[in-house]
């Protein structure tokens, strides 16, 4: 047995973070055992627990989370550890742990000090110690982004610190354990460049929240005699002008050698304008190193280097040029006829120039990021060689543990998987962002909204999502609830950008928190933020005449969905009135039942009123009272029927598949619609139609994109062209991860895994296998442990499932077209397993195999239409032979009558189907087995 995966908050060791809770969390793995016996949580103020604060002692324990209460010091380090013994007796003990509290609300000695010039400053003092350091914590902010150094050595592996804030509240403290790298003598340097705070960020072209680059910082040293110094800054810091010449988060980097440090004299202090807050931000570092696919000379004359994946980080060129060679280097996502393009970038010039001295040097940009695929370099010197070796490019997002794995028989949705992923990491950097590349970059609501659960699969999330939703509650706060439609938002407004859709992050988060990671004390810290919002709209639903519904004057609506005026509309035909007072509904739903479960009983029979009145309201004014939609949109019906508001639940179901049939069978949805498309056709017993729609590789599609060479997510269905140019460069981003959410359907449905219980303390999987995969694995590493859920098909038709369940967790399982026949188990005693294939397995792995009842391999059934006929040759010539109507159809490529399916044929007497003929031709198609 072995305890792993202990965090606190979420974060492995936090050092210097704010600590409003203390939840301890891990996962036990390698043990026989079943389940916990007896469970020992204990914090100390010692490594040897000599003295221990908290202890808690359980055969309960909650590995998921359990809430640490003690009172803490400020800039203290605490120890924690956790003893776990199983029902078969093997027990462990986790390695001991810490957190360590930063400044709290302890005043500080350090002032704030600036520069008196416009240039990027460096602060630095020289630190003289007469005594041997036992301990040394440095705490530093600034106004910008920064890099603190001990001579030339930089202190710890964060990058761009203190990262993205709230930047009316206050900035972050980030603090760093300095002892084994401080010595008498030594030079303690800050270089600060202009970040997010103030290099014409956002849109608009951009907005500075302020206009002066500033630093401030302490460094408390503890000797081994027990005395203790501060050292911090105020005006007996030297102040120079760095190489850095000029920077910006859409600008670039301007780094010139050649220009030197340019000592300035004393730095000056200036008055306070902002709070310092103790960090929340996880760390952001180089996650993984991208070596160079392909050195390529295009047929404009550029050399370009291709890295083989588009992703959000910084490129790193080992430089050794003759002094004043100038190194211009260009970001771009895609190529055009073989050239360079980075158009689509908009005005962020997104560059890097680099002046050498002709030092021998490794150097990346310090101060800023970009998304590319391919950079372009300039200037590189024709006697000196540009070799593969020489450039790399540094992957950079913030620290998250990677959770989910999907792997299948089918090598284009392997790449749709690794699309999503890939997504993933170049947009969530500190806050989830919708593009890496452009003049936006922003932690645009809706975008994080609809991601938020596949993302919560796909990595651990929890310290990442909690930062967001804290400074989404900072913003809302100054706007009476209502939550911006991006972060960080534009400073000095009296009024949010507000939208539904966008603005229900501030509820649908929380709710996938709680659900993922099983912790009520998180959401408890987020509960005014969902409040917040449900109350602004209520109160706006009031003025506007109370009838229960949330109709803005502006709304996004569904985003890029391709039912607007043009496949290139921004905005889809669905109603935007209709949407809004959906996810005004979805809302109070989710914060009623939240205020349940935290027991704000009040709030909660408000809300359940609230929720009631809205759904009325909805269904009185888009429904007929026999139950029609009156919005015949794809998106009108995958919300109402993924959040159940309906008269008549089938009828509905009948509706949307019939305007499926409309739009034959092609996506018409955008950001609203899509990302809920196959789960909802998954909850309504359509899997054959949520399989169309994931495998399907005409545009528009998940597969169109993969075919083109996406390595990423697009924003658009069509962001490029069947000839591979680019359809526009207004909006047009190749890199957005909104549509990956087609990934949760597929840990969902296809492989199955879902909470029963809140942090997969009981998970329920499902799986629904289709013919079209041969094997399907997904595992999940969740905060109650690890799921596997795999299935293959065997060549003679058998079913198998691999299934792992985590110690202290139970499955129910649904074993899919369950029979007897073949039935072979192993890790549990077939006898358990119901006649409808349901059976509930403690912790453990496990194999089940068996002959379906009905065979994957019959592919084909009433609902298959003709035109999925196309390409299978023995059917063709069956339907050649006795249906040639049919026959003719799919080889015309005829659209109307490519939607048409088998079942449906027998009623088509006008067409010239009889249905003696069909239904034989039928029985023959159906029997067909394919492997």
């Amino acid at each position: 047995m072995k305890i792993t995966r202990t965090k606190l908050n979420g974060i492995v060791n936090p050092i210097g973070y704010e600590f409003n809770k203390i939840i301890a969390s891990w996962n036990v793995e390698d043990t026989d055992s079943k389940i916990l016996k007896a469970g020992k949580l204990e914090v100390a103020k010692d490594k040897a627990f000599t003295d221990i604060i908290f202890n808690k002692e359980s055969e309960y324990l909650d590995q998921t989370g359990e809430k640490i209460d003690i009172t803490l010091s400020s800039r203290t380090r605490y120890y924690w550890r956790v003893t776990v013994t199983g029902d078969k007796g093997d027990s462990a003990v986790s390695d001991i742990q810490y957190f360590e509290t930063g400044k709290m609300d302890e005043p500080w000695s350090g002032k704030w000090i600036a520069a008196d010039g416009d240039y990027h400053p460096i602060f630095s003092k020289k630190i003289d110690l007469d005594k041997k350091v036992r301990a040394a914590r440095l705490y530093v902010s600034c106004l910008g982004v920064f890099e603190a150094y001990i001579d030339d050595k930089k202190i710890g592996n964060e990058i761009l610190t203190p990262y993205i804030n709230d930047y009316e509240t206050g900035m972050q403290i980030i603090t760093f354990d300095v002892a084994d790298d401080l010595r008498s003598g030594c030079i303690l340097s800050i270089q600060v460049a202009k970040g997010w705070y103030m290099s014409n960020f956002g849109l608009d072209n951009g907005v500075n929240f302020g206009d002066r680059m500033e630093a401030i910082a302490e460094l408390h040293v503890t000797y081994e005699d027990g005395t203790s110094e501060v050292i911090g800054t105020d005006s007996s810091w030297d102040v120079a002008e760095s190489d850095v010449k000029e920077s910006g988060i859409y600008y670039g980097e301007d780094l010139d050698r050649s220009a030197g440090i340019v000592e300035k004299g004393k730095a000056i202090e200036v008055p306070a304008t902002r709070k310092l807050l103790d960090r929340y931000s996880i760390p952001v570092i180089v996650k993984e190193v991208l070596t160079v696919k392909e050195i390529i000379h295009t047929p404009a004359g550029e050399t370009v280097i291709d890295f083989g994946q588009n992703h959000a980080g910084v490129m790193e060129l080992d430089a050794d040029f003759p002094k004043g060679t100038v190194i211009t280097i260009d970001c771009g996502e895609v190529l055009q006829k073989g050239n360079f393009y980075r158009d689509n970038y908009r005005s962020a010039r997104s560059r890097f120039v680099y002046t050498s001295d002709g030092r021998k040097e490794t150097v990346h940009p310090r101060f800023t990021f970009f998304g590319y695929r391919y950079i372009r370099i300039q200037g590189w010197p024709d006697d000196v060689s540009l070799t593969p070796d020489k450039i790399r490019s540094n992957v950079l997002y913030s620290d998250m543990e990677r959770t989910g794995c999907i792997e299948t028989s089918n090598p284009k949705i392997n790449r749709l998987y690794e699309n999503c992923i890939w997504g993933q990491k170049s947009n969530f950097l500190d806050m989830p962002t919708d593009c890496p590349q452009r003049n936006e970059r922003l932690g645009w609501t809706g975008d994080a909204q609809v991601f938020s659960q596949t993302a919560s699969y796909n990595m651990d999330t929890r310290a990442f999502y909690n930062k967001y939703l804290k400074d989404l509650y900072l913003d809302a706060k100054r706007h009476d609830g209502a939550v911006a439609s991006f972060l960080p938002s534009n400073a000095g407004l009296n009024q949010a950008a507000t939208a539904s859709i966008w603005g229900d992050v501030g509820t649908f988060v929380p709710n996938v928190l709680y659900n993922t990671f099983g912790s009520l004390d998180d959401v408890r810290e987020h509960y005014d933020l969902m409040k917040g919002w449900v109350d602004y709209m209520h109160r706006y639903d009031i003025e506007h005449g109370d009838n229960g519904l949330f109709i803005l004057p502006f709304q996004f609506g569904d985003w890029l969905g391709l039912d607007g005026i043009t496949e290139q509309s921004v905005k889809g035909g669905t109603d935007d009135g209709y949407l809004g007072s959906v996810y005004y509904y979805r809302s109070t739903v989710i914060t009623a039942r939240m205020a349940e479960r935290l027991g704000f009983e009040a709030d909660r029979k408000s809300y359940d009123d609230l929720a009631d009145k809205i759904r009325k309201a909805i269904l009185n004014e888009y429904f007929s009272q026999t139950g029609r939609l009156a919005c015949d949109t794809q998106a009108a019906y995958i919300v109402a029927l993924a959040f159940d508001i309906y008269v008549d639940r089938d009828k509905l179901i009948d509706q949307f598949i019939a305007r499926l049939n409309k739009d034959c069978y092609q996506i018409k949805c955008g950001f609203v619609g899509a990302p809920l498309l196959c789960t909802t056709l998954a909850k309504c017993g359509r899997m054959d139609l949520a399989y169309h729609f994931l495998l399907s590789e005409n545009f528009p599609s998940w597969l169109y994109c993969v075919n083109l060479g996406a390595t990423t997510i697009w924003e658009r269905w069509n962001s490029l062209l069947e000839d591979g140019s680019i359809s526009g460069t207004g909006m047009n981003s190749l890199n957005h991860y909104s549509y990956g959410t087609i990934v949760q359907f597929m840990y969902e449905y296809i492989g199955g895994i879902t909470p029963h219980e809140a942090g997969f303390r009981v998970a329920d999987i499902c799986p629904q296998p289709s013919m079209r995969f041969r094997y399907f694995n997904v595992a999940m590493t969740t905060a109650g442990g690890r799921y596997v859920s795999n299935w293959k098909i065997a060549e003679e038709g058998t079913l198998t499932l691999n299934i792992e369940v985590p110690f202290n967790a139970k499955a129910n399982v649904t074993l899919p077209r369950f029979s007897k026949e073949k039935l072979s188990v192993s890790g549990f005693d077939a006898s358990i397993i119901n006649d409808d294939g349901k059976v509930t397995l403690d912790a453990g792995a496990y194999e089940i195999s068996y002959m379906p009842c009905h065979d994957y391999r019959c592919i084909y059934s009433e609902n298959t239409r003709l035109s999925e006929l196309a390409g299978d040759k023995e059917v063709l010539d069956l339907l050649k032979k006795d249906l040639p109507q049919a026959y003719g159809a799919i080889e015309k490529k005829d659209k109307e009558m490519g939607n048409l399916t088998l079942g449906t044929l027998p009623t088509l007497f006008y067409m010239g189907f009889k249905p003696e003929v069909v239904n034989k031709v039928n029985d023959k198609i159906f029997a067909l087995k394919r492997w």
